[in-house]
């Protein structure tokens, strides 16, 4: 029975292994940020609203709590974005502001 357990135990860990977001789609990403988010970080930060990520006491320090920001901001804001979609964000914030592990 232990021959097995160790086998099991690496195949679940991979998961963790792989990049954030790495089934979204930061082409996609981009486009739904522009649609959807752009708007709401101007009013807050002003310029591109860029600032939201890039301040220096910016709250996302790992890949999950940028899918949990994703998926609060989504739904405060009724944007109505599929699992997909919030993927798909993910990757393209990841790649162009945080680069998270």
């Amino acid at each position: 029975m232990r021959k097995f357990v160790t086998p099991i135990l690496i195949l679940a860990a991979i998961p963790a292994l792989a990049a954030p977001f790495a089934d979204g789609n930061a082409a996609k990403g981009k486009t739904l940020y522009t649609k959807q988010c752009a708007g709401c970080h101007v009013s807050m930060f002003g310029n591109d609203g860029s600032e939201i990520f890039t301040r220096p006491n910016h709250r996302i320090k790992t890949s999950s709590a940028l899918a949990q920001q994703i998926t609060t901001c989504n739904a405060n804001l009724g944007n109505k974005l599929f699992p997909e979609d919030e993927a798909d964000l993910g990757a393209y914030l990841n790649k162009q502001y945080y680069k998270l592990k």
